[in-house]
Order: C-alpha cells, then sequence, then structure tokens
C-alpha cells in the first residue's frame, strides 16, 4: 500500500510540474506577456530546471526547446522512479532506449491533458462567468488551436469548436495510450 501510495504522489507532482514546463513553452510560443501573473508563477516554478539547460539548448525564436527537453528530463526521471518503486531496481540499460521513447510519449500526453483542462475550463467560463479575469488568458492559450477548427466549422450560435478540440485531443490520447504500450511490448 505505501508503493501504491508513493507512486501516486509522484504521479501528481510530476505530472504538475511537467504540465508547468509545457505550459512555459506553450506562453513562449504564443508569445505571452511574462508578466503577467500565470506565466510568473510557471517562471519561478520551472526556473530552477529550465535556466541551467538554457546554457546548453537555447530556446528558439519560435520553440522554447529547453523547456521541451525539461519537460522530456522530467518525464524520463518520473518513469525511472516509477520503475524504482516498482521493482525496486533500476531501469537495465537495454531497455533505456525504450524509456526515453516512453518519455517523449509521456511529455505528449501531459501536453494533451493541459489542452484537454484548458479548453474544459475555458467552456465552462464561457457559460458561468464570460467577464472572469482568468479569460483572456484561456483564449490566447487556446485560441492557436481553436481558431483553425472555428474556420472549418459552419458558423452557428454555439461554438462547437472547443468539443472538436477535446475529441480530438482524446483521440490523440488514445493513440499515445496505444503506443505506450506497444514500447513496452504489450
Amino acid at each position: 500500500m505505501l508503493g501504491e501510495i508513493f507512486r501516486f504522489l509522484l504521479e501528481i507532482v510530476f505530472t504538475l510540474f511537467g504540465a508547468a514546463l509545457i505550459a512555459r513553452a506553450w506562453m513562449h510560443a504564443i508569445r505571452l506577456h511574462p508578466f503577467n501573473p500565470l506565466a510568473r508563477v510557471i517562471y519561478q516554478a520551472t526556473n530552477w530546471l529550465v535556466m541551467p539547460l538554457r546554457k546548453i539548448i537555447p530556446a528558439g525564436n519560435k520553440i522554447d526547446w529547453t523547456s521541451l527537453v525539461a519537460a522530456w528530463l522530467a518525464a524520463l526521471i518520473y518513469l525511472v522512479l516509477i520503475w524504482l518503486v516498482a521493482i525496486g531496481a533500476l531501469i537495465p540499460a537495454a531497455l533505456l532506449p525504450a524509456a526515453m521513447g516512453s518519455a517523449l510519449i509521456m511529455t505528449a500526453k501531459w501536453a494533451l491533458n493541459l489542452v484537454v483542462w484548458l479548453t474544459l475550463i475555458q467552456a465552462v467560463l464561457s457559460w458561468v462567468n464570460p467577464m472572469a479575469p482568468m479569460m483572456p488568458l484561456l483564449q490566447s492559450l487556446t485560441a492557436p488551436m481553436l481558431d483553425p477548427i472555428r474556420r472549418v466549422l459552419p458558423r452557428t450560435s454555439i461554438d462547437f469548436s472547443p468539443l472538436v478540440l477535446l475529441i480530438v485531443a482524446q483521440v490523440l490520447l488514445m493513440v499515445l495510450a496505444r503506443l505506450s504500450y506497444g514500447m513496452m511490448g504489450v
């Protein structure tokens, strides 16, 4: 039972940290102002890992490669720790390439889960309190994904683009789950 509790806590901590690193890269891509309160919190929570890595891996003009590599490293450490808790030993060297690929898939899952949660929060807030102070930030974050869907969908009185984005994200999560099972030989 203690192992299950530890795995649960590891999952919570690493998922939140991985999501923060991906959100940092996302904020860089949409050029969110660094003095935004949410941006400041995310920068403060992730600077300890991103800033030393930035000396080796520079952030690109559009893509913050440093934050994405940091998210991948967090996923790799998470998988190593989960293996250590479950098996009681480090991952064998022969399985390290599979673990590195699984970490990449884990990072993609974190990104898709972040898309799902931000889209859900935005949709609920648009019904409950469309003038909430958080709405402009949510709209800035989700607009790059929702706008192309809005251009394709017919215009109606109800915006179905968040629903379409949620369905696409869930389908991609299923594909990633199948890929991760395939990597592990299941």
